[in-house]
């Protein structure tokens, strides 16, 4: 996928290494999403630990009930995601400012802030905005 071999990380020392992904593209708009859910799996297929961060309209990427009929669904991507072993977290106030509740996400989306954010930069050895 990126050359590497399985388990070997991307700083190719052997030891796992943990990134962090943060996603503010909603999707079907652009192709960030999905772009930024591939390299998730692929990370964690390469022997990443990874933490998904969703904010902005990239909340949405983990909204129940979507449907999409000409794009890849970003839902089961995500979902797909945390059943490798990702970590989710999705920003609060962003949630609140698009009238989006706790419900409407998937159960494994932990509502927090941007200290929760900030607590998973310092854990992370590669931070990635997408």
């Amino acid at each position: 996928m990126c050359g590497l071999r399985r388990g070997e990380g991307f700083m190719g020392d052997g030891e796992v290494k943990r990134i962090t992904v943060v996603i503010s593209s909603g999707p079907y708009t652009h192709e960030r999403s999905y772009t930024a859910l591939r390299l998730v799996l692929t990370a964690l297929v390469e022997g990443l630990d990874v933490n998904v961060f969703l904010m902005e309209d990239g909340i949405f990427v983990a909204h129940k009930g979507q449907n999409p009929k000409m794009y890849s669904n970003a839902l089961e991507w995500m979902q797909r995601a945390v059943r490798e072993g990702a970590k989710l977290r999705v920003c609060g106030v962003c949630c609140e400012a698009r009238g989006v509740r706790k419900e409407e996400l998937i159960e494994e989306a932990e509502i927090t802030t941007m200290e929760g954010l900030v607590e998973w930069i310092r854990e992370s050895d590669q931070t990635i905005w997408i």
